[in-house]
C-alpha cells in the first residue's frame, strides 16, 4: 500500500466527548432540534404567569380601543338618544326643572337635564344628571350641588377632554365675548365668556348679587395624561331665572361626583367581567390544543372581543370623570 491509498487516521476523542459523526468535523455546528419535536410541558407556577399574562394583555388592549374609538361612537350613540328623550321633554313640558323630576323621584344620575351650545367650537351636547365617571360617558354632567344653568348663582358643569367624545376638549380655545346658549326645562339662557382661567388664577368677581353664571370645567395635558384642570367662567346676559335649590350642599357632595374623581360604585360588575374573562382565555387556551387553531380562533376571539370590551369599559370608570 502506498502513501496515497492510506487513510489519515481519526484524531483521538477527548475523555467525556463523543466521536464525531461521519461526514462532519468538529467546526462544523451541530444541527437544529427538529422544530416537530414537543416541547417540555410547564410547570404549574409557569401556566399560572402566562395566563396572567394573556389577561394583562387583553384588558390593556382592549382599555387602549376602549377609549382611543369605542368610547367616541358610544357616546355619540348615547347623545342622539338622549337629544331625542330630553327634546320630547320639552316639548310635553315634563323636562327636569329642579332636582326632583315630575314624579316626585330624584332625577337620576344620567339623564337629561339641560342642552349647551357653543358655536365658537361647535359643540352641541346634552348635559346629563351628576358627574361620575359613568354619567359623563355620555355627555357633559351638570354638578349636583349647584343650580341649573339660567339660575341664580354659579351653575357648574364638567366635561371630558379626550375620551368618550371629549365634548369639551376645545375649551381653551374660547375667549371673552364667545356666546354659549344652554336650554333647559326653565328656559333658554344665553351666556357670554368673561374669562379662561387655570390653575391659581382669580375667580372674576360678581357683578351683580344674584346673577346667573356658567362655569365650564375640563382638564388639559398630555393625550391620556391630564397636568391640570381647565375653567371657563360665563355670565348670563339675561335676568337669572327663578329655579329651585340644588340637591347637594356645597360640603355634601358624593366623592364620585368632585373634580377629576373616579367611580368605585360598580367594582362587582368589574370583578364579574373579571371572571368572565378568566373563563374565555382558559377555554381558549383548552381549544388552542385539543382544537385545530383555526377553529379555537373562530369561535373564542369574539368572545375575548366582546368581554374584553366590556372589562376595558368597567375599568374606564376608575379613570377621572374628566379625562
Amino acid at each position: 500500500m502506498t502513501l496515497l491509498d492510506a487513510s489519515p487516521e481519526a484524531p483521538p476523542v477527548p475523555a467525556g466527548e463523543t466521536p464525531e459523526a461521519p461526514g462532519r468535523r468538529w467546526w462544523q455546528r451541530q444541527p437544529r432540534p427538529d422544530p416537530g419535536s414537543p416541547l417540555p410541558p410547564l410547570s404549574p407556577r409557569l401556566r399560572l404567569a402566562r395566563l396572567a399574562l394573556i389577561l394583562v394583555a387583553i384588558v390593556a388592549g382592549s382599555l387602549v380601543v376602549q377609549l382611543v374609538v369605542v368610547s367616541g361612537l358610544q357616546q355619540r350613540a348615547t347623545q342622539q338618544r338622549l337629544y331625542d328623550s330630553f327634546r320630547l321633554q320639552l316639548a310635553e313640558g315634563t323636562a327636569p326643572v329642579n332636582p326632583v323630576d315630575s314624579d316626585g323621584q330624584v332625577v337620576a344620575v344620567g339623564a337629561p337635564v339641560a342642552y349647551i351650545e357653543i358655536p365658537g367650537i361647535g359643540v352641541s351636547e346634552v348635559v346629563v344628571s351628576g358627574t361620575t365617571s359613568g354619567a359623563t360617558f355620555n355627555g357633559p354632567g351638570h354638578r349636583r350641588d349647584t343650580g341649573l344653568p339660567g339660575t341664580a348663582g354659579t351653575s357648574v358643569v364638567l366635561g371630558r377632554s379626550e375620551t368618550f367624545g371629549g365634548p369639551f376638549g376645545d375649551l381653551a380655545q374660547l375667549g371673552e365675548g364667545d356666546v354659549i346658549t344652554v336650554t333647559t326645562g326653565l328656559g333658554v339662557t344665553q351666556f357670554e365668556v368673561i374669562g379662561v382661567r387655570r390653575e391659581g388664577d382669580p375667580v372674576p368677581p360678581l357683578s351683580e348679587p344674584d346673577e346667573a353664571r356658567l362655569l365650564l370645567m375640563t382638564t388639559e395635558g398630555g393625550v391620556l395624561a391630564p397636568s391640570s384642570v381647565l375653567r371657563v367662567d360665563a355670565v348670563a346676559t339675561t335676568p337669572a331665572i327663578s329655579g329651585a335649590a340644588p340637591l347637594f350642599a356645597p360640603t355634601g357632595l358624593p366623592p364620585a361626583e368632585q373634580v377629576m374623581a373616579s367611580d368605585t360604585t360598580t367594582l362587582w360588575a368589574l370583578v364579574l367581567w373579571l371572571e368572565a374573562l378568566v373563563i374565555v382565555v382558559l377555554g381558549l387556551v383548552w381549544a388552542w390544543h385539543r382544537w385545530s387553531r383555526v377553529k379555537a380562533w373562530v369561535v373564542f376571539v369574539p368572545l375575548v372581543v366582546v368581554v374584553g370590551l366590556a372589562t376595558s369599559r368597567e375599568v374606564a370608570r376608575l379613570l377621572p370623570n374628566m379625562l
